[in-house]
Parts: C-alpha cells; structure tokens; sequence
C-alpha cells in the first residue's frame, strides 16, 4: 500500500483520526480478507487524489479490538470517516473507487 497510508493501532487512535487536522477515512481490513486485498490498492490512489484534503489511515482489526468494539466494525473491508475528530458516515463491504470517492466527496466538498 501506499506511503500515504498510514498503519495504526489502538494506541494511535486518538492521535492519528481523533486529534488530525484534516479529516480521515479509517480502512478498517484483516489480513485473511479477500476484498481487503482488492480494496488495498483503491485506498493508495485515493490517499495520492485527495493528501491535500484527506488522510488515510488502515487498521488491521484482529490486533485492535478497542477501535474494532469503538466503532462498531462488524465486517471486513469497512470504512470509517471521520471529519473534527466526529464520525460522519460508515460503510461495510467492499466498495469501487467511484463508490468511495462519492462518499468523500459527499463529505469534503463543503470543507475545500
């Protein structure tokens, strides 16, 4: 995946999505996941489109059980997103590019 995914744990929660500066969208993925597998690479191009305005960050969720509970992650692939340190919207399963990207822009275009 890309450098502009960023990987975090439980313990980088609050700094890493809660605390940023820009919003974030939270992958949340396991590493016996099929679709996650498939999505990885939609993550990267978007981290790369949109790093002016948003921030990416994975979560492997076997090892995080605190922000898998937290946010109510009951399937994998899912996406958290979270602008000002609040959760705006969240979707399970494996989505396309265009799918996530509209979701985003539901989302930032007032922020831009």
């Amino acid at each position: 995946m890309s450098d502009l995914v960023t990987t975090i744990t439980d313990a980088d929660f609050t700094a890493e999505v809660l605390t940023a500066d820009k919003p974030v969208l939270v992958y949340f993925w396991a590493t016996w996941c099929g679709p996650c597998r498939l999505m990885s690479p939609i993550m990267a191009d978007l981290a790369a489109a949109n790093s002016d305005r948003l921030k990416i960050v994975k979560m492997e969720v076997d090892p995080n059980p605190l922000s898998v509970s937290e946010y109510k992650v009951e399937g994998v692939p899912a996406l958290r997103l979270f602008v000002g340190g609040n959760l705006v919207d969240a979707k399970e399963g494996a989505m396309s590019k265009p799918q996530i990207q509209e979701l985003l822009t539901t989302h930032l275009s007032s922020l831009a």
